[in-house]
This record gives C-alpha cells, sequence and structure tokens, in this order.
C-alpha cells in the first residue's frame, strides 16, 4: 500500500528509474509491515516500486518490522517443545507410528527455525500532546524533505 499516490510509468522520475531497474542498480524499496493491515506500507521508493513493476520484475525490497522479543519466542519454543516431546512419547507406545513422529519432528522443526525471525504485532503508542503536537512534528518533516 503505498503512502503517497504512484507516479505513471512514463513520469521522468521513473523513466530513470527504469534504466536503472534494466541495468540491476535500482536500490531497494523501503516497506513496513503492518500486522492490522496483513501487509506491506511502502514508505520510500514509491518512484522505484513502479519502475521495477514496469519493467516486468519485482523490485528490490528491504521490510521494516518489529522482532519478537527473545524472551516471548524462548517461551514459545519451550512450550512447542514439551508439547512435541508428551506427542511423541505418547507415539512412541505405538506401534507403526515412525513415519508420523518423523513428519511430527520436521514441522516442528520447520517452525522452531521462524520463531526468532517472525514479526511481532504492530503497536502504537499516543502521542503526548495529541494531534498538534502530530501536526508540528509533520511540519518539521516536511521541512527537512519538502519533496515528499
Amino acid at each position: 500500500m503505498p503512502l503517497s499516490p504512484l507516479s505513471p510509468p512514463d513520469a521522468p522520475r521513473v523513466k530513470a528509474y527504469r534504466r536503472r531497474a534494466r541495468e540491476g542498480t535500482l536500490a531497494p524499496v523501503l516497506l513496513w509491515f503492518v500486522t492490522p493491515l496483513d501487509g506491506w506500507l511502502i514508505l520510500d521508493g514509491h518512484d522505484r516500486a513502479v519502475a521495477a513493476l514496469a519493467e516486468g520484475s519485482d523490485p528490490d525490497c528491504v521490510v521494516l518490522a518489529r522482532a519478537v522479543d527473545d524472551d516471548v519466542w524462548r517461551r514459545q519454543l519451550r512450550a512447542m517443545t514439551d508439547e512435541h516431546e508428551r506427542r511423541t512419547a505418547e507415539l512412541a507406545r505405538r506401534p507403526g507410528t515412525e513415519d508420523l513422529r518423523h513428519r511430527l519432528a520436521q514441522g516442528l522443526g520447520a517452525v522452531l527455525a521462524d520463531l526468532p525471525y517472525e514479526a511481532a504485532r504492530t503497536v502504537a503508542w499516543p502521542l503526548p500532546g495529541g494531534p498538534a503536537a502530530w501536526d508540528d512534528l509533520a511540519a518539521r518533516a516536511m521541512f527537512e524533505c519538502p519533496r515528499d
């Protein structure tokens, strides 16, 4: 989801980026994963994204995401491992369950490998000072980046 309107593929800036896309030197697009939207916001690189897509390729992207706290994923790891050990011990008492135990172990391994890398939910906090403080911050940011 773009945070500003996308330029047309024939805009001068996009044309320059299209050349870079063909050369393979196009900088990545900066995305932010927002869990309530279940998707990404384009923070920077709107024209680069248009250029890459116009050239028939997916743009390279860098994704900002909030990391899960170590304590949280370690607790999840322990809980899943404990449950796996309990289920495996129960299945080991039954004949002919070797294949099922093997598949359970593979599934657990795949889930555990992703734990430290999955994104945490996006959170927001009220800005002290409310809308007036936001307007002040936005005005200062626009002064620093007048083209945005």
